[in-house]
């Protein structure tokens, strides 16, 4: 097993392809769920699992599975993988390391002749950033039975264009039910999207779980009216009170440091424009922290506040929760598996909560899963600067495929196999 070694050239050669696919001028990624550079990677994606020998399926939330075979079929495969769309101004990591690193591990055990106990399955899940369709990860959600496969067909984008509609247009609409797909284990590699691991000089982060998260979409209504005749006193400004509410969740967030953040990333104005009074103002609040009592405290603080705000200038509000993910623990034997996959590479650890969301939060709800972390500069991420180096991407593909291995080892030894 430890014979088996990665190819770090092609899988960089890899990500610097796939980065051409929606590539941006500034050097990053703008590949938008279910969009045409989203079609385009991945047929990309396709061709290369089927050049393998791959057997492809795709669900009907456009999740896509590439499976190589193992010595008993009728054990559930082990997954590995990540997405595949990014943020308007995404990098070429985030995400799309998971899948090619887990198309690297497969073709190194294809070319290696080394067969499996358990089938490997390489996963690309749709819709894991929530950028053009809210919530983010919404088919690993439908796949872990959080949300109604309906419901979710039915997200529009800002546009109105509604998600189900989106995916039969770039023609990845599976015939398979997601969710219909047993795992035995899922493992995701992701750049940590952080600081941790580099201010520490720590190669790998062993993941044991993803702090809770919720988004909020809050519409303040007021009333259009002239800029240069209404006088102050008579004034019912939507985008004064998103401006002070803005400030309230950034407080919000601080008066419940360390752990916890806020941030408002998305802001419309109606009707936006220079010399009329903002009638309507709509935007974004995500909080984030490990504890759920925490997050409760800060959204009883969020609806008070808009309630306060809103109420002393005569406007009304409304504050619809949007996605409500619980804090997750990766399952001990999936984690132990990867602590002891870096550690027998000689690579330094250090145990890790993840910040952001990931499709293995609701993963970890029907399978045991875990996931690995490699550090990324300053740890920049959502943004077009964002950057791991060839060795850092190697590290995290080798990990992930040791740990695979030796999670598929003890698949073989609970059923009596041997891989």
């Amino acid at each position: 097993m430890q014979n088996l070694k990665i190819d770090p050239d092609r899988l960089w050669r890899d990500l610097m392809e796939t980065a051409a696919i929606g590539g941006t001028a500034k050097g990053g990624i703008c590949r938008l769920t279910l969009t045409d550079s989203d079609r385009q990677v991945r047929d990309w994606f396709m061709a290369r699992v089927e050049a393998l020998g791959c057997t492809i399926s795709v669900d009907d939330m456009g999740v896509m599975f590439a499976r190589s075979p193992g010595q008993l079929s009728g054990v559930p495969p082990i997954a590995i993988g990540s997405h595949l769309d990014t943020q308007p101004s995404g990098g070429k990591f985030d995400g799309a390391l998971g899948v090619l690193a887990a198309l690297e591990g497969l073709r190194t055990l294809r070319e290696a002749g080394y067969a499996t106990f358990a089938p490997i399955e390489v996963v690309n899940w749709t819709n894991e950033e929530g950028a053009r369709f809210t919530p983010a990860m919404i088919s690993s959600g439908v796949f872990a039975g959080v949300f109604d496969r309906d419901w979710a067909a039915a997200r529009e984008d800002r546009s109105g264009v509604k998600f189900g509609d989106a995916l039969e247009a770039i023609g990845y609409r599976g015939p398979d039910k997601c969710g219909a797909h047993p795992l035995s284990a899922f493992f995701e590699l992701h750049i940590e999207q952080g600081p941790i691991l580099e201010t520490e000089a720590k190669d790998i982060g062993v993941v044991t779980g993803v702090q809770g998260m919720r988004w909020y979409e809050i519409t303040v209504t007021g009333r259009d009216s002239h800029a240069g005749t209404t006088p102050m006193h008579a004034r019912r400004d939507a985008l004064l009170a998103a401006a002070r509410l803005v400030e309230q969740a950034s407080a919000i967030a601080t008066a419940h440091a360390p752990l916890a953040v806020g941030t408002v990333g998305r802001m419309e104005v109606r009707p936006n424009s220079p010399n009329v009074i903002p009638g309507e103002a709509f935007f974004t609040v995500d909080f984030r922290h490990p504890e759920m009592p925490v997050l409760d405290s800060m959204e009883q603080m969020l609806t008070g506040l808009t309630d306060q705000v809103c109420g002393a200038l005569g406007l009304g509000a409304v504050v619809t929760k949007v996605w409500d993910q619980p804090p997750v623990r990766f399952d001990p034997d999936c984690v132990a598996c990867v602590r002891a996959a870096a550690e027998g590479l000689g690579l330094s650890t250090r145990d890790i909560v993840s910040g952001a969301g990931h499709d293995a939060a609701y993963v970890a709800r029907v399978a045991p899963t875990a996931m690995i972390f490699v550090p990324c500069r300053d740890g920049i991420s959502h943004n077009e600067a964002e950057l791991s180096t060839p060795e850092q991407c190697a590290a995290g593909a080798q990990v992930l495929l040791q740990a695979v291995l030796a999670y598929d080892r003890q698949l073989a030894e609970r059923h009596g196999g041997s891989p």
